[in-house]
């Protein structure tokens, strides 16, 4: 049997503020756990077969499920019984409604369902403290005109009906003492199921589960009762199944809407229905969307820039000279190498590099430096016009002056609990919980202390991955000295000892990435936690600071190394520069330049992310869910009830939407700070952005809970961290196309050193390499003499490496020549060139485009006026009708005195 606390099943759904002190006369009115044989006064007992399993009502088909709480019995039963009953007792002192499901009626035969609703009553105080956005008036602003040719874009649209769900009005905070002012057609779907699990969830935060006398504050809310176990989850309802309507008629069905117009894959080509998502996840979670959705359709004009770079590199491939010198076995068959490790390197031939020059010329080429100055202004067009799009959203979903008029009430019960120390605010003259200064410092300096080890042991990681690459290096160059990889079919051509310490160092990185990024998580929210934020926005900046920065360190540190480290800081023969001391030589590049490895590098965490982060959040829920719910579904849909379903999908933590947003942040990093060396990761990123929305939009309808409905005006810190992204990779990709590239010495040997009057590039290859005399190696830095190959001969005397040096036998052998430092001149010149075009073009473009509509604007303007104007009305009217009804009860005590000569004027007046 189920048993309901609250209002019986003809009572009224208003008027139940003194409900709760009607029933605590035993129990304070509520079910224990442990007395589930006898019914309670108060305490209706109803058929369990009188409805629909699968439906979101309490029992009697009126009342709303607005929350659920789950709990089974254990061994320490009898304490966490003491506190549901406390805690429930409490709830219905606060005016809500409660039904409970008994073990029996469930699926697993443990579990007991607490329902909760809120009626009326609760939700107008609770709306009215929270100043909750409601309309009061039909909209008469006239809609924009279609834009022209829309007959293209009608493909891509969805019905009118799931686009806007909700005509639009003019909005003004709840004021309960007004309640007649709004626009009230029926008091039970006036708050949507959204904003009403707010509440609920509001109320079940701060809620105590302490007995009166009893006076514990650490008691407090559903988060501590879900942490000891008392219960084992908390949750709002779905609407219905996501694949077929619910059979309710009142039911609004809009997980199903959302499922079958968003949430599947054949839906990746429509707009996303955010007026929808946002009426049914609430703000926070639509603003998510939006961002994502606007940022992939900006991808794509990038994506289209980068393929253009690409095909350029591609039908420019027969006019490469350089390469073509390199591959030319009368050229660079001919230049001997000098061996790019001790020991077990031996020299080799510079025709060996043949095919890594040609790859390298696809990304290395005259169009990537355009492509990096269009997207450092791409970057602040993308900013820009997200601000525009965000304003539009803050206009449309009543978010104008959400955080003014939220901050305080944000506060976190965590805050409240633990900042014992209290003082009075300035403003208010109320005493509030403060943390002190000496407290507030101590932890910040253990959280730095602690970010700063984590990001020292990223460092020593790398370092590590570093060594690894310097010493496989010689194993690999001894392996394939005589080429023994060219046996392995397809591939075995194109592995050379660089590629293979290239690839398997950054496959080892990427899996430390992984693994750094999985411990590092709970040391996050356990500094954040200890450093106390007062307000739930300023909790989730913190985290968002410290998971960024670590982030940052732990995916970018190798490509930073590969883009500006390796091969600046190698020497020369005879001086070479070894790693802290030791015996590992540092990295040469290749001929070509260190670009194509840094590509390669970025392609592999690039990539490998995404696929691991899809393969995360598609497949482990459903793997989840269908392991926990197999049981629930061998049974008929008539036993397999709402809350139940519910309940066997995964709970969608305060953290999901952080960890979604650092995915694209990460991944907005890699298309921006290292986009020179790969034009291609916008049209990765873009593939992987169309398939995320909708695994997302999946992921949420159907393998989720419900998440508990939160606002939020924008995208908060990711924004400010959007901008430093934005800034430092015009310096980065500057850097990157100056010193990784080889784009700057090319140039300057066309247009100052080329030989003859004609500009060209022959003979470039051979003035980029400078010579040194073999018999002037160091003993340590010579190849043993089993290492040699076939080919080498004592006849051989030098040997060429990467660098403009004068040779042996000059006057200034072995130093620096004048090349050298024009090259260095022309590379510093690009740097400053670069960075203020770019700069000077993003400020003109942040300039040019204001943040905020002049339509919206005016319409935010004139809403503020109507409320205004109309509130005026509304209470000169309050106020008429007050005195009319005053006077007229003055005029009729006065008419019943015997000395009222004028008893039948004033009633007459007042009729």
């Amino acid at each position: 049997m189920r048993r309901i606390t609250g209002k019986t099943k003809d009572a009224t759904l208003i008027e139940m503020t003194n409900t709760a002190d009607a029933h605590v006369e035993d129990n304070n009115g509520l079910l224990s756990s442990s007395d589930r044989g006898t019914p309670l006064p108060g305490h209706q007992e109803t058929d369990k077969l009188e409805q629909s399993k699968d439906s979101v009502y309490f029992q009697d088909g009126v009342r709303r499920i607005d929350f659920v709480l789950s709990y089974i019995d254990d061994k320490d039963g009898d304490k966490k019984a003491e506190r549901r009953r406390a805690f429930e007792a409490n709830l219905e002192k606060a005016g809500l409604m409660l039904e409970t499901e008994d073990k029996l009626e469930s699926d697993d035969r443990k579990t007991y369902y607490l329902k909760i609703h809120a009626p009326w009553e609760v939700l107008a105080t609770y709306a009215d403290v929270l100043k909750i956005k409601v309309p009061f008036k039909p909209s008469d602003i006239p809609k924009g005109r279609d834009a022209p040719l829309q007959w293209l874009t009608k493909p891509f649209r969805l019905p009118p009906e799931i686009m806007k769900p909700d005509p639009d009005y003019f909005t003004a905070p709840f004021d309960k003492s007004k309640a007649d002012f709004f626009f009230i057609k029926d008091k039970e779907t006036f708050f949507p199921p959204s904003t009403r699990n707010r509440i609920v969830y509001y109320i079940l935060t701060r809620c105590p589960y302490y007995k009166e006398d009893r006076k514990e504050k650490d008691k407090t809310g559903i988060k501590r009762l879900l942490s000891n176990g008392t219960y084992t989850s908390a949750y709002p309802l779905h609407d219905c199944r996501y694949w077929k309507k619910s059979k309710e008629t009142q039911c609004e069905s809009e997980r199903y809407h959302l499922y079958k117009h968003w949430a599947r894959f054949l839906c990746f080509y429509k707009e996303q229905p955010l007026n929808l998502i946002r009426k049914y996840y609430g703000e926070k979670i639509g603003i998510y969307f939006a961002w994502l959705g606007f940022y992939t359709e900006m991808l794509f004009f990038a994506a289209v820039m980068g393929v253009i770079c690409f095909v350029y590199g591609l039908l420019s491939y027969d006019d490469n000279i350089t390469s073509k010198e390199i591959c030319n076995p009368n050229i660079g068959g001919k230049i001997v190498m000098c061996p790019l490790c001790d020991k077990k390197c031996t020299y080799w031939k510079l025709n060996s590099t043949c095919l890594s020059s040609w790859q390298a010329h696809l990304f290395d080429n005259e169009g990537t430096v355009f492509f990096a100055i269009f997207m450092g202004i791409w970057v602040t067009l993308f900013l820009e016009f997200w601000k525009r799009r965000q304003a539009r959203l803050e206009y449309e979903w009543d978010l104008v002056d959400f955080e003014e008029e939220q901050q305080q009430l944000q506060i976190r019960p965590e805050f409240e609990l633990k900042c014992t120390t209290k003082r009075r605010n300035r403003i208010t003259q109320e005493l509030e919980p403060y943390l002190p200064f000496t407290s507030k410092c101590a932890r910040f300096c253990v959280s730095g202390a602690i970010v700063l080890f984590w990001t020292c042991l990223i460092v020593a990681c790398v370092m590590g991955v570093i060594a690894y690459r310097l010493s496989v290096y010689a194993a690999f160059a001894s392996l394939m000295k005589d080429s023994p990889t060219n046996k392995i079919q397809l591939v075995g051509s194109l592995i050379n000892p660089q590629l293979a310490t290239s690839v398997t160092a950054s496959c080892i990185n990427f899996v430390i990435i992984l693994i750094l990024n999985f411990l590092y998580e709970y040391v996050a929210i356990w500094i954040t936690d200890m450093e106390i934020p007062k307000t739930h926005l300023e909790y989730e900046n913190k985290l968002t600071t410290k998971m960024f920065m670590f982030q940052f360190v732990n995916y970018y540190s190798s490509c930073f190394y590969v883009a500006f480290f390796k091969g600046k800081f190698v020497g020369y023969p005879g001086n070479y520069t070894y790693m802290f001391g030791s015996q590992l030589r540092n990295e040469e590049c290749d001929p070509g330049g260190c670009l194509i490895e840094l590509t390669t590098q970025l392609v592999i965490v690039m990539a490998g992310k995404q696929l691991v982060g899809n393969i995360q959040e598609a497949l482990l829920p459903l793997l989840r869910n269908w392991w926990i719910s197999r049981k629930g579904r061998s049974h008929p849909e008539g036993r397999y009830s709402r809350w139940e379903q519910d309940h066997d999908l995964q709970n969608f933590s305060q953290f999901g939407l952080f960890y979604e947003y650092l995915e694209m942040v990460i991944q907005f990093g890699f298309i921006t700070l290292f986009v020179a060396s790969f034009p291609l990761a916008p049209l990765l990123a873009l593939f992987n952005n169309i398939l995320e929305v909708r695994v997302d939009a999946w992921k949420f309808t159907t393998q989720f809970r419900r998440p508990v409905a939160a606002k939020a005006r924008n995208i908060g810190a990711w924004k400010d961290i959007l901008n430093v992204v934005a800034i430092l990779s015009v310096v980065t990709n500057a850097f990157i196309m100056a010193f990784t590239s080889d784009m700057i010495p090319r140039l300057v040997y066309l247009y100052a050193y080329h030989p003859g009057e004609k500009a060209t590039m022959e003979g470039y290859i051979n003035n980029s390499l400078s010579v040194y005399e073999i018999n002037e190696l160091h003993i340590q830095n010579r190849a043993d003499i089993e290492e040699h190959t076939t080919w080498f001969s004592t006849n051989i005397t030098t040997c060429r490496y990467r660098d403009y040096r004068y040779p042996p036998g000059h006057e200034r052998q072995y130093t620096h020549t004048m090349q050298f430092w024009h090259i260095l001149a022309a590379k510093m010149a690009f740097i400053i060139i670069m960075e203020h075009v770019v700069f000077v073009v993003k400020f003109f473009v942040a300039w040019l485009i204001p943040d905020v509509p002049s339509e919206v604007k005016a319409r935010i303007k004139r809403e503020r006026y109507l409320v205004q104007e109309y509130l005026h009305t509304y209470e000169v009217e309050k106020l008429k009708l007050q005195l009319s009804q005053s006077f007229c009860v003055t005029s009729e005590t006065t008419s019943l005195l015997p000395s009222s000569p004028n008893k039948h004027e004033v009633l007459s007046e007042c009729i």
